[in-house]
């Protein structure tokens, strides 16, 4: 099993909180890594139409025969479950007695919210990072490998081509996960609609060019947005909105957690494909930007990554707020060094009392030029904090 830097986390809050939610993609490695727990846990997938019916008809008796300790995966399936949940934690003493697994981060935090605050610590697990990969010795150091192929774990362990992956992994999830939460009339639209969304990575979002192109209503769109996001296909980052004196652009941007998806939905066969291809930037700027966010998420940590674009169309990609300063980051799928790198930084850094500024790449050295560091993107942790 590939070591998930999340584990020390979870470690640590099952000492400390009664419970612990994980919730992620689908096929994130949320069930390997907590049966790989030990034997003090019993596993229960709530996927399991017999250990569901159980668990909807008698809730009671089914938590009463889950043993001291317990796992139970896609739990959002059977909502009523939390309110008992919220009984036996309550009469409880004991930490680390029950982790809740779910694909649907607006149901299971939804029903943790109305139950379960205060009693359960809440972490989130993505596709593997590269710094998991490489630990593993299953790293590639070619960009657009990385890029084509993804980070889902099954790609990796079981050595299984993009192309035959991931139109298995829509099918599943909109099998699942999409009539679970909404019901869609039409499938083929809202796959046309997600293919769009896909065309319009590292973008800031402009809802009604994408309703229209969809043929759906601007409050569809929105409503399938919000799906997209709660069942961790693609999420938001939001423009900084720090005290300056200029105006700021306010829509979000949008990006994938996983680059190998995009390629897939874009109708990429082959990384020779990426090459020539019109959003090889923004492919490499989501990978950047998902990779950011997974650094977080693995210390258990929620995300303070934003952009900057002023009404010029001046922008810094990565934007980092920390108590003393902010961290700059352009992203740019460039080998080679360039003054115009780093032009947007000079332009916007003199609006701000204090900034660290970085330019991740593709070059190979990691050099200091007119005080903005350059970082090759395989040493992307060592600018993370």
């Amino acid at each position: 099993m590939i070591y998930r830097e999340i584990e020390k986390v979870l470690f640590s809050l099952l000492q400390k909180f009664p419970a612990v939610s994980m919730t992620g993609p689908r096929q994130s490695g949320k069930t390997t890594l907590v049966k790989n727990l030990g034997s003090d846990y019993t596993y229960f997938s709530l996927e399991n139409i017999d250990t569901r019916a159980f668990a909807e008809e008698d809730p009671r008796g089914f938590l009463r025969s889950a043993g001291e300790k317990f796992i139970l995966d896609e739990v959002q399936y059977v909502p009523a479950l939390f309110s008992y949940l919220q009984e036996i934690l309550d009469n409880s003493t004991q930490n680390g007695k029950v982790i809740l697994l779910g694909s649907q981060s607006f149901l299971m935090n939804q029903h943790i919210s109305q139950s379960l605050a205060g009693r359960v610590a809440l972490l989130k697990l993505l596709p593997l990072s590269y710094s998991e990969l490489k630990n593993a010795n299953l790293a590639n150091e070619n960009i657009v490998r990385n890029l084509f192929t993804g980070y889902y774990p099954r790609l990796h362990n079981e050595n299984i081509e993009p192309q035959y992956f991931f139109p298995n992994y829509i099918e599943t999830y909109l099998q699942r996960d999409v009539r679970l939460l909404k019901n869609i009339g039409n499938l083929t639209t809202f796959v046309k609609f997600i293919k769009l969304c896909a065309g319009r990575i590292a973008s800031i979002v402009n809802i009604t060019s994408l309703a229209n192109d969809a043929d759906i209503s601007v409050n569809t769109a929105k409503s399938w947005l919000s799906l997209l996001e709660a069942s961790y296909i693609l999420y938001f980052v939001q423009p900084y909105s720090g005290n300056v004196n200029r105006r700021l652009i306010k829509s979000p941007k949008l990006y994938f957690y996983d680059t190998g998806l995009v390629c897939s939905l874009l109708g990429v066969e082959s990384e020779q494909q990426i090459e020539n291809f019109y959003l090889k930037g923004n492919l490499f700027e989501n990978f950047v930007f998902s990779e950011l966010v997974k650094s977080r998420y693995n210390a258990g940590l929620p995300t303070n990554f934003y952009f900057l674009r002023d009404s010029k169309g001046i922008e810094i990609d990565c934007v980092t707020e920390k108590p003393d300063k902010l961290d700059f980051i352009e992203i740019k799928m460039s080998a080679t060094l360039s003054s115009s790198h780093i032009s947007n930084i000079k332009s916007l850094k003199p609006l701000f009392k204090k900034t660290e500024d970085y330019v991740i790449y593709t070059g190979e050295q990691d050099p200091v030029y007119h005080d903005v560091k350059f970082v090759n993107w395989k040493n992307i942790s060592t600018i993370i904090g």
